[in-house]
């Protein structure tokens, strides 16, 4: 899918109630949930054990952290929007986050992005937005949120 560019909050207020888009499907690989691993000091085996996981999970392979899941996030909402003369963003929330199904290795994940909300204070936007983030060729998906950004425009 093609990204979309927003200029001003009154472009962004277009889109209030509509789907903004979906990004493309992105692999989770092996290596990245290692390195997460790593960076978080999180190595439970189900993650980063493939041989032990394959033996011992009723997913019969290691599968990702949820927080790597849900850090990719800024990645996937900017390869479904470029927002332009913005002297600052800020990443304000995230409510109504729940985990439906685990992303195992190899899976790839997109997310498809929706406007719940928006509110001019006082030259900052604040934005609401209803991520889903949908593993290819399952129909649950992986989670999906509430994210709330602010964008001062210029």
């Amino acid at each position: 899918m093609g990204k979309i560019t927003i200029n001003s909050y009154k472009e962004f207020e277009s889109y209030l109630g509509k789907e903004i888009g979906v990004s493309d499907y992105i692999p989770i690989t092996q290596d990245q949930i290692n390195k997460f691993a790593e960076a978080t000091i999180d190595h439970q085996w189900i993650h980063t054990d493939p041989e032990r996981a394959a033996r011992e999970s009723p997913f019969k392979s290691t599968i990702a952290h949820g927080y790597l899941t849900l850090s990719m996030l800024t990645y996937l909402w900017y390869s479904i929007v470029d927002v332009n003369n913005v002297k600052m963003i800020v990443n304000y929330g995230i409510e109504q986050l729940r985990f439906q199904q685990p992303v195992l290795v190899n899976d790839k994940i997109r997310a498809r992005v929706s406007l719940k909300n928006i509110r001019n204070l006082r030259g900052i936007a604040k934005i609401q937005v209803k991520i889903l983030v949908e593993i290819e060729g399952k129909d649950k998906p992986a989670y999906d949120a509430l994210v709330t950004f602010l964008y001062h425009f210029e």
